[in-house]
């Protein structure tokens, strides 16, 4: 029965798409509405609220069943987002270890949620109940001089490990030559402009490659000199590092002398560099001369035929050379692609431009020659590189398709960026690359490297597994569950490169039984371990340590569904969503998506059985539904218009980015300006859509301004020139002044789309709105003539909520 009405959700969309349309709220569930539902459950989103600035989490549910049954039967599962090094200015500097429980089997850390005997010196561990002594460098502790880490506003902290020696990071650059001049000049003046941004420790090489691949010398002076390799043979390691004469032992280490360390830190070292790896200060002028010497490749491309391009094998040597000089040192390769391989391992397509690189409907029908054993070599190179702590980034600017899809596993499992634009020569391209290098307000690189986070939980709980841009590191304990959901098996997680805005999701499992009661007041804990080298070259350790109260779900449902957090949900569930897209089906993960949304809403709601009308849902579940609306139409699962690559690109960018970039990439934000007061946020509908308004659109990856059909006539008659017009020109320029502030924070920048009515452009902003009024509608339910209609057979939130209300509530169901 179940399969029967998702199916009956799934022929509401159709297949036959015209457009991929996305919503932001409709007209019941309003953006104002939700401003007075955030007023209503004031005390729960404040709880939130200060949880998510204090700890960077997000739970779904924010008071636990205190049952293995129960939770099953809330839907929903028990996950968190977390962003292991959300920006914190308030942040006290620890320059010491933390303390850990004295169990082998537990070794949590000292946290506020611990019971603390000041008279004895000692604490009793929240996650094993294990006493402990504290060391003698506590022996001063009281009541009324408590340390940081027992202080309750401090249930996170970053501890600096002044023990640890500091490493520079290592910036490895792997250029396509092939791509067309313009292009090839802005990368290399991008490339050029990095140096200055660089720390002057940090240690940089350069590797090109067309038909071969070049490994340039860079501590050669008055000449050039590079290694030159076939595009078409993949090397191990131990074969780079011969072939070079590098290696551990080839060359005697130069240890330069570098900076201090912290203010109470040893000396910093300087890596042991060799003629393909120098820091900066020692080849910047080098550098930036071959950069400015270097030429497009040489290989002659015969008319209908592609370049001859090497990515996978350039890519092999790149990964080789840092694995056999610094591996589990923080390091970054960063390839840069104008086209696809063409040719040797990771090869996606021929080169006779006859044979069009593969499309969705290829690999459908299974009719990709190369993509399996591209996407096996890809990911083998992630291993490693992960494996060793590296960093793969890969920029991709091409009009046609690169091969993102092949080598999407290079940056997900070694948390690097993936770019995708149209020319390296844009402004999109050339500013989110200056952005790699943004510094915070201690002009600090905002990157982590080679980071591990590990989870801990209390015995009633059991992580199940992470979504991102992470590896398992495979080590079992009584916290690991049996369940698997995403990356599994394991409690602890590797990260390459971490940013302040990066977000993992974790699922967790109840495993407490229902004849097992846990006392009145209790609560269940977790405790987030980061550890990660600083972009300083401090080894840091930040310790995030939650905990939620339990609550019995048969006697008081009420406490667990006020606890209800749909925002984290919503993203959860895409995650999950997204996970399950890699293997499954479509319109299996759609069937999936509806049936949870269909036992949520028969949970949680309000209803007499088979009466649609008496369906009721409480403020913080009643976003819910429309989330789940937008995003099993948005581009992360359905495929139609857009090619493999820009699909890898999308899923990979809601796999990183944090709760609220998130939500926008599910459900676009729009905004109106017109003369009749402020600019104010409206619902992502056909409705907003009025001749004398202006609309500003955030999908995250487009940031679109769309003019109303009178606004652009008056502009096309240059109104906003004239003096007694001042107010039109000051219209004309606001949504554009807002625009400039998200393209100069976001990272990657969106693209910028300025269009009007009835404009080629204007399909972006008619793709994304709910379609309450089509073609077939002339005039829809709650719309006015004014409103623009949308050519597209698919169905509106409206119709899809009543069909909801139907399943939900009925009695066969």
């Amino acid at each position: 029965m179940k399969c029967v009405i998702s199916s009956i959700l799934g022929y509401l969309f159709g297949h036959h798409r015209r457009f991929l349309v996305c919503g932001f709220d409709n007209w019941k569930y309003s953006t104002s509405f939700r401003c007075l539902w955030k007023a209503s459950m004031a005390t729960y989103q404040e709880f939130i609220q200060q949880n998510e600035d204090r700890d960077g989490t997000r739970f779904s549910w924010n008071v636990w069943p205190s049952s293995r049954i129960e939770a099953t039967r809330m839907v929903i599962p028990l996950g968190c987002l977390l962003t292991p090094i959300k920006e914190r200015a308030d942040l006290p500097p620890i320059q010491y270890d933390p303390v850990l429980c004295t169990r082998p089997a537990c070794r949590a850390i000292l946290n506020p949620f611990c019971q603390v005997d000041y008279r004895a010196k000692i604490w009793a561990c929240n996650f094993c109940f294990q006493r402990n002594p504290f060391p003698p460098q506590y022996a001063a502790i009281s009541e009324q001089h408590q340390p940081a880490e027992i202080i309750p506003q401090f249930s996170t902290l970053e501890y600096t490990i002044t023990r640890a020696q500091c490493h520079p990071p290592v910036f490895l650059i792997v250029l396509d030559t092939c791509m067309e001049e313009e292009d090839l000049q802005a990368v290399k003046e991008s490339l050029q402009m990095s140096l200055s941004l660089l720390p002057q420790n940090a240690l940089i090489g350069l590797i090109t490659y067309g038909k071969m691949v070049q490994v340039h010398e860079l501590g050669c002076e008055g000449c050039s000199k590079s290694y030159v390799f076939r595009g078409t043979k993949d090397l191990n390691a131990k074969q780079i590092q011969d072939m070079l004469g590098i290696g551990k032992g080839a060359a005697p280490a130069q240890q330069q002398r570098g900076g201090g360390g912290g203010p109470q830190g040893p000396q910093q070292h300087q890596l042991p560099s060799n003629r393909f790896l120098q820091p900066v200060h020692k080849c910047d002028m080098n550098l930036t001369d071959l950069l400015g010497e270097l030429q497009r490749d040489p290989w002659p491309v015969t008319q209908g035929k592609r370049s001859l391009r090497a990515t996978g094998v350039a890519l092999s040597i790149a990964v080789g050379l840092l694995e056999c000089t610094f591996p589990n040192t923080g390091a970054r390769i960063m390839l840069f692609c104008g086209g696809p391989c063409t040719q040797g391992p990771g090869m996606v397509v021929d080169d006779e431009l006859k044979h069009p690189i593969r499309s969705h409907h290829d690999i459908e029908k299974d009719n990709v020659k190369y993509m399996k054993k591209a996407m096996k070599h890809y990911e083998a190179l992630a291993n490693r590189s992960a494996n060793n702590g590296h960093i793969v980034d890969i920029y991709s600017c091409a009009l046609d398709q690169t091969g993102l899809h092949e080598m999407k596993f290079c940056p997900r499992y070694t948390g690097g960026h993936m770019v995708m634009g149209d020319s390296f020569n844009s402004s999109m391209f050339k500013q989110t690359f200056q952005r790699v290098f943004s510094k915070d307000g201690k002009q600090e690189f905002k990157m982590g490297f080679g980071a591990t986070v590990e989870v801990k939980t209390s015995k009633e709980l059991k992580v199940s597994g992470a979504i991102g841009p992470c590896v398992s590191l495979g080590v079992k304990g009584a916290s690991v569950s049996d369940t698997e959901m995403g990356l599994g098996g394991t409690s602890q997680w590797k990260l390459c490169g971490l940013y302040p805005n990066l977000t993992l999701a974790f699922f967790f499992e109840v495993v407490n039984q229902h004849n097992a009661p846990i006392p009145q007041g209790g609560r269940g804990y977790i405790q987030f371990i980061t550890q990660y080298q600083h972009s300083s070259g401090q080894r840091r350790i930040r310790v995030s340590t939650v905990a939620r109260n339990w609550a019995d779900a048969s006697a008081n449902i009420q406490h667990i569904s006020a606890g209800f957090d749909q925002e984290a949900s919503a993203v959860l569930m895409a995650r999950l969503a997204v996970f399950r897209a890699e293997t499954d089906d479509g319109p299996d993960v759609l069937r999936w998506l509806d049936r949870m949304l269909i036992r949520l809403c028969q949970k949680f709601g309000e209803y007499h059985k088979d009466d649609p009308n008496s369906f009721r849902f409480s403020e913080n579940f009643s976003l819910y539904p429309q989330f789940m609306f937008h995003l099993r139409r948005s581009q992360f699962l359905q495929v139609f218009n857009n090619s493999p690559d820009e699909t890898s690109y999308y899923r990979h960018m809601l796999n990183i980015e944090d709760l609220t970039q998130s939500l926008i990439m599910i459900q676009p934000i729009l905004y109106a300006y017109s003369f009749s007061g402020t600019p104010e946020p409206v619902l992502l509908d056909t409705s907003s859509i009025q001749p004398d308004r202006i609309l500003l659109m955030d999908t995250f990856f487009q940031i679109v301004i769309y003019h109303g059909a009178t606004i652009h006539e008056w502009r096309k008659q240059g109104y906003q020139e004239q003096p007694e017009y001042e107010n039109f020109k000051q219209l004309l320029h606001a949504p554009v002044d807002d625009a400039q502030e998200i393209l100069q924070t976001r990272f990657p920048m969106p693209r910028y789309i300025d269009t009007e009515h009835e404009g080629s452009q204007a399909r972006f902003l008619l793709s994304r709105v709910n379609p309450s009024q089509t073609h077939n509608t002339a005039f829809g339910w709650g719309q006015d003539g004014a409103a623009a209609a949308v050519l597209t057979d698919d169905v509106s939130l409206q119709v899809f909520m009543e069909h909801l209300k139907k399943l939900a509530v009925s009695s066969s169901s």
